[in-house]
């Protein structure tokens, strides 16, 4: 009897673990996309940053000004992934954690998409946007996946 109740079980969780995996299967490749991003970014950015900069002929030129690479974090409709420079005072840049990518469309001569990009002190975009203000967008990385 003890033996029928564990296999019931264990039936059970797995058909809810295959069911739950059938129902976020859409997700599962846009979250590992994302993670694979933060990741890339994590691990390469200071190494991607020193490359921007040398493409830019900046090599330390910029004065008291500091540079970072972080991901994009996407806001509203849709996932995007990606990663931007930032570049401002070294106090601010160490703070921005991420920039938040906010897209709004309105009519205008066959339509408008704005994309706004906004450096963030958090990598969690939907608890609410705080920016780093005198941080601005200097390049923008597009990561092949």
């Amino acid at each position: 009897m003890i033996k029928r109740k564990k296999w019931t079980a264990a039936t059970l969780c797995a058909v809810l673990i295959v069911a739950i995996g059938v129902a976020a299967s859409g997700q599962l490749g846009s979250i590992l996309k994302g993670g694979a991003v933060i990741f890339a970014v994590d691990k390469f950015g200071p190494d991607i940053n020193k490359f921007i900069n040398s493409l830019e002929g900046q090599h330390n030129a910029r004065g008291n000004e500091a540079t970072k690479v972080v991901p994009i974090l996407s806001v509203g409709d849709g996932g995007y992934a990606g990663a931007v420079q930032v570049s401002g005072p070294e106090e601010q840049v160490r703070k921005v954690q991420g920039v938040a990518q906010i897209e709004g469309r309105f009519k205008l001569v066959g339509g408008v998409r704005v994309r706004a990009l906004i450096p963030i002190s958090t990598r969690n975009p939907q608890n609410g946007i705080r920016r780093v203000n005198g941080v601005g967008v200097s390049a923008i990385v597009d990561i092949r996946l």
